[in-house]
């Protein structure tokens, strides 16, 4: 092949792969824990064969579906799925029963009873899961059992066994408590704003090229997306705790991440802040300016009594905060009155903040 002839197909092979790839993965971004894994397999089992054993027939089919859905991550989501399934499955035997007892059960009555259950749940607005449930209900009932009123009334009784089963399972087996991803989230969350000031501070002491000013400005950005994880894990430990036999010891810690949370939200804010005004008004000149290098050492301060809050071992929680008096500046230098003025007011804010928390 000439040189300015296509390139070999080994070489256009990546390209053609990334174009043929499929756009929606089958696979989760991270493994559901193995725990649950577990739950379910047991839950499963224990659904089959205690209804094969209590309610003789057909094998147990919806026992075992409902033991295994309604496992879930937290005890309020394994009973709301109870209920969710147990209801759509209700509303898809009845409706299938009653269609096979006026029609029989010929291909064209499984397809209208799948249709009319979508159609009942949109009327009745039911959720997602019970929605789509009224239908899979109705076309089982309809292809793998007889339309009779005694076979419906087993089905029924069997959903609500194995729905009571997997739950009873998902609280007797370690009940899920989801703290420990909370309480990551937020340390995390306060190390990164200990360390923003850390770097805010090095920027102001030390001259900084335009590509420097410019990755910092990209981690400040990155504080609010933590800022939102650490909400979403404190709402997901919430949830774990909800019906759960584990609570107690649970909520007083679960209370305090809450009020860290809530101190960090405004100094997301104000890091963002001033990691701005320090890109946008920046000058080489002001690593030589003794008021700025005082406010790098307040930052500095600030990042000590972060770290404090989240009780590291490198600043124990029974040091005084350092950043006990905001700083004065009555008259900044013309040259750099904007940055030097928006930085002080922040700083103030999260010696507001800190300190306000101290006193509680």
């Amino acid at each position: 092949m000439s040189a300015g002839g296509s390139r070999p197909v080994a070489a256009r092979a990546p390209a053609l792969m990334a174009r043929l790839s499929l756009p929606v993965t089958v696979r989760a971004t991270q493994r559901a824990p193995l725990l649950l894994v577990v739950k379910s397999a047991v839950a499963t089992v224990a659904a089959w064969l205690l209804a094969q054993w209590l309610i003789p027939g057909p094998p147990p089919v919806f026992a075992a579906i409902a033991a295994v859905l309604v496992v879930q991550p937290s005890l309020n989501q394994s009973f709301t799925r109870a209920i969710e399934r147990s209801v759509g499955v209700i509303a898809g035997v009845l409706l299938a029963s009653a269609l096979g007892l006026a029609f029989g059960n010929g291909t064209w009555v499984v397809l209208l009873a799948a249709c009319a259950g979508l159609l009942v749940a949109w009327a009745l607005r039911l959720s997602p899961t019970a929605s789509t449930q009224i239908a899979i209900s109705a076309i089982l009932v309809l292809s793998l059992g007889p339309a009779t009123p005694d076979y419906a009334l087993d089905r029924i009784l069997e959903t609500l066994l194995g729905a009571a089963i997997g739950f009873v399972v998902n609280i007797a087996i370690v009940p899920p408590v989801a703290i420990a991803p909370a309480r990551d989230a937020t340390d995390r969350l306060s190390a990164e704003l200990a360390a923003s000031l850390d770097r805010l501070a090095d920027a102001l002491e030390t001259q900084r090229s335009p590509g420097e000013l410019e990755a910092l400005m990209v981690e400040a950005r990155l504080l609010r997306p933590m800022r939102d994880a650490a909400e979403r894990a404190i709402g997901g430990g919430a949830e774990s705790l909800a019906l759960n036999p584990r609570s107690r010891r649970h909520r007083t810690e679960l209370a305090e991440l809450q009020d860290r949370l809530d101190l960090y939200t405004p100094i997301v804010t104000q890091v963002t802040g001033m990691t701005r005004a320090v890109y946008d008004h920046y000058a080489p000149e002001i690593v030589t300016d003794p008021q700025v290098r005082a406010l790098a050492e307040q930052m500095r301060r600030a990042a000590h009594d972060l770290e404090r809050t989240r009780g590291s071992e490198s600043a124990p929680t029974d040091e005084p905060p350092a950043l006990t008096t905001p700083l004065q500046i009555p008259r900044p230098p013309s040259a750099h009155w904007v940055l030097i003025g928006s930085l002080l007011e922040d700083l103030h804010r999260i010696h507001h903040s800190l300190v306000e928390r101290e006193d509680v």
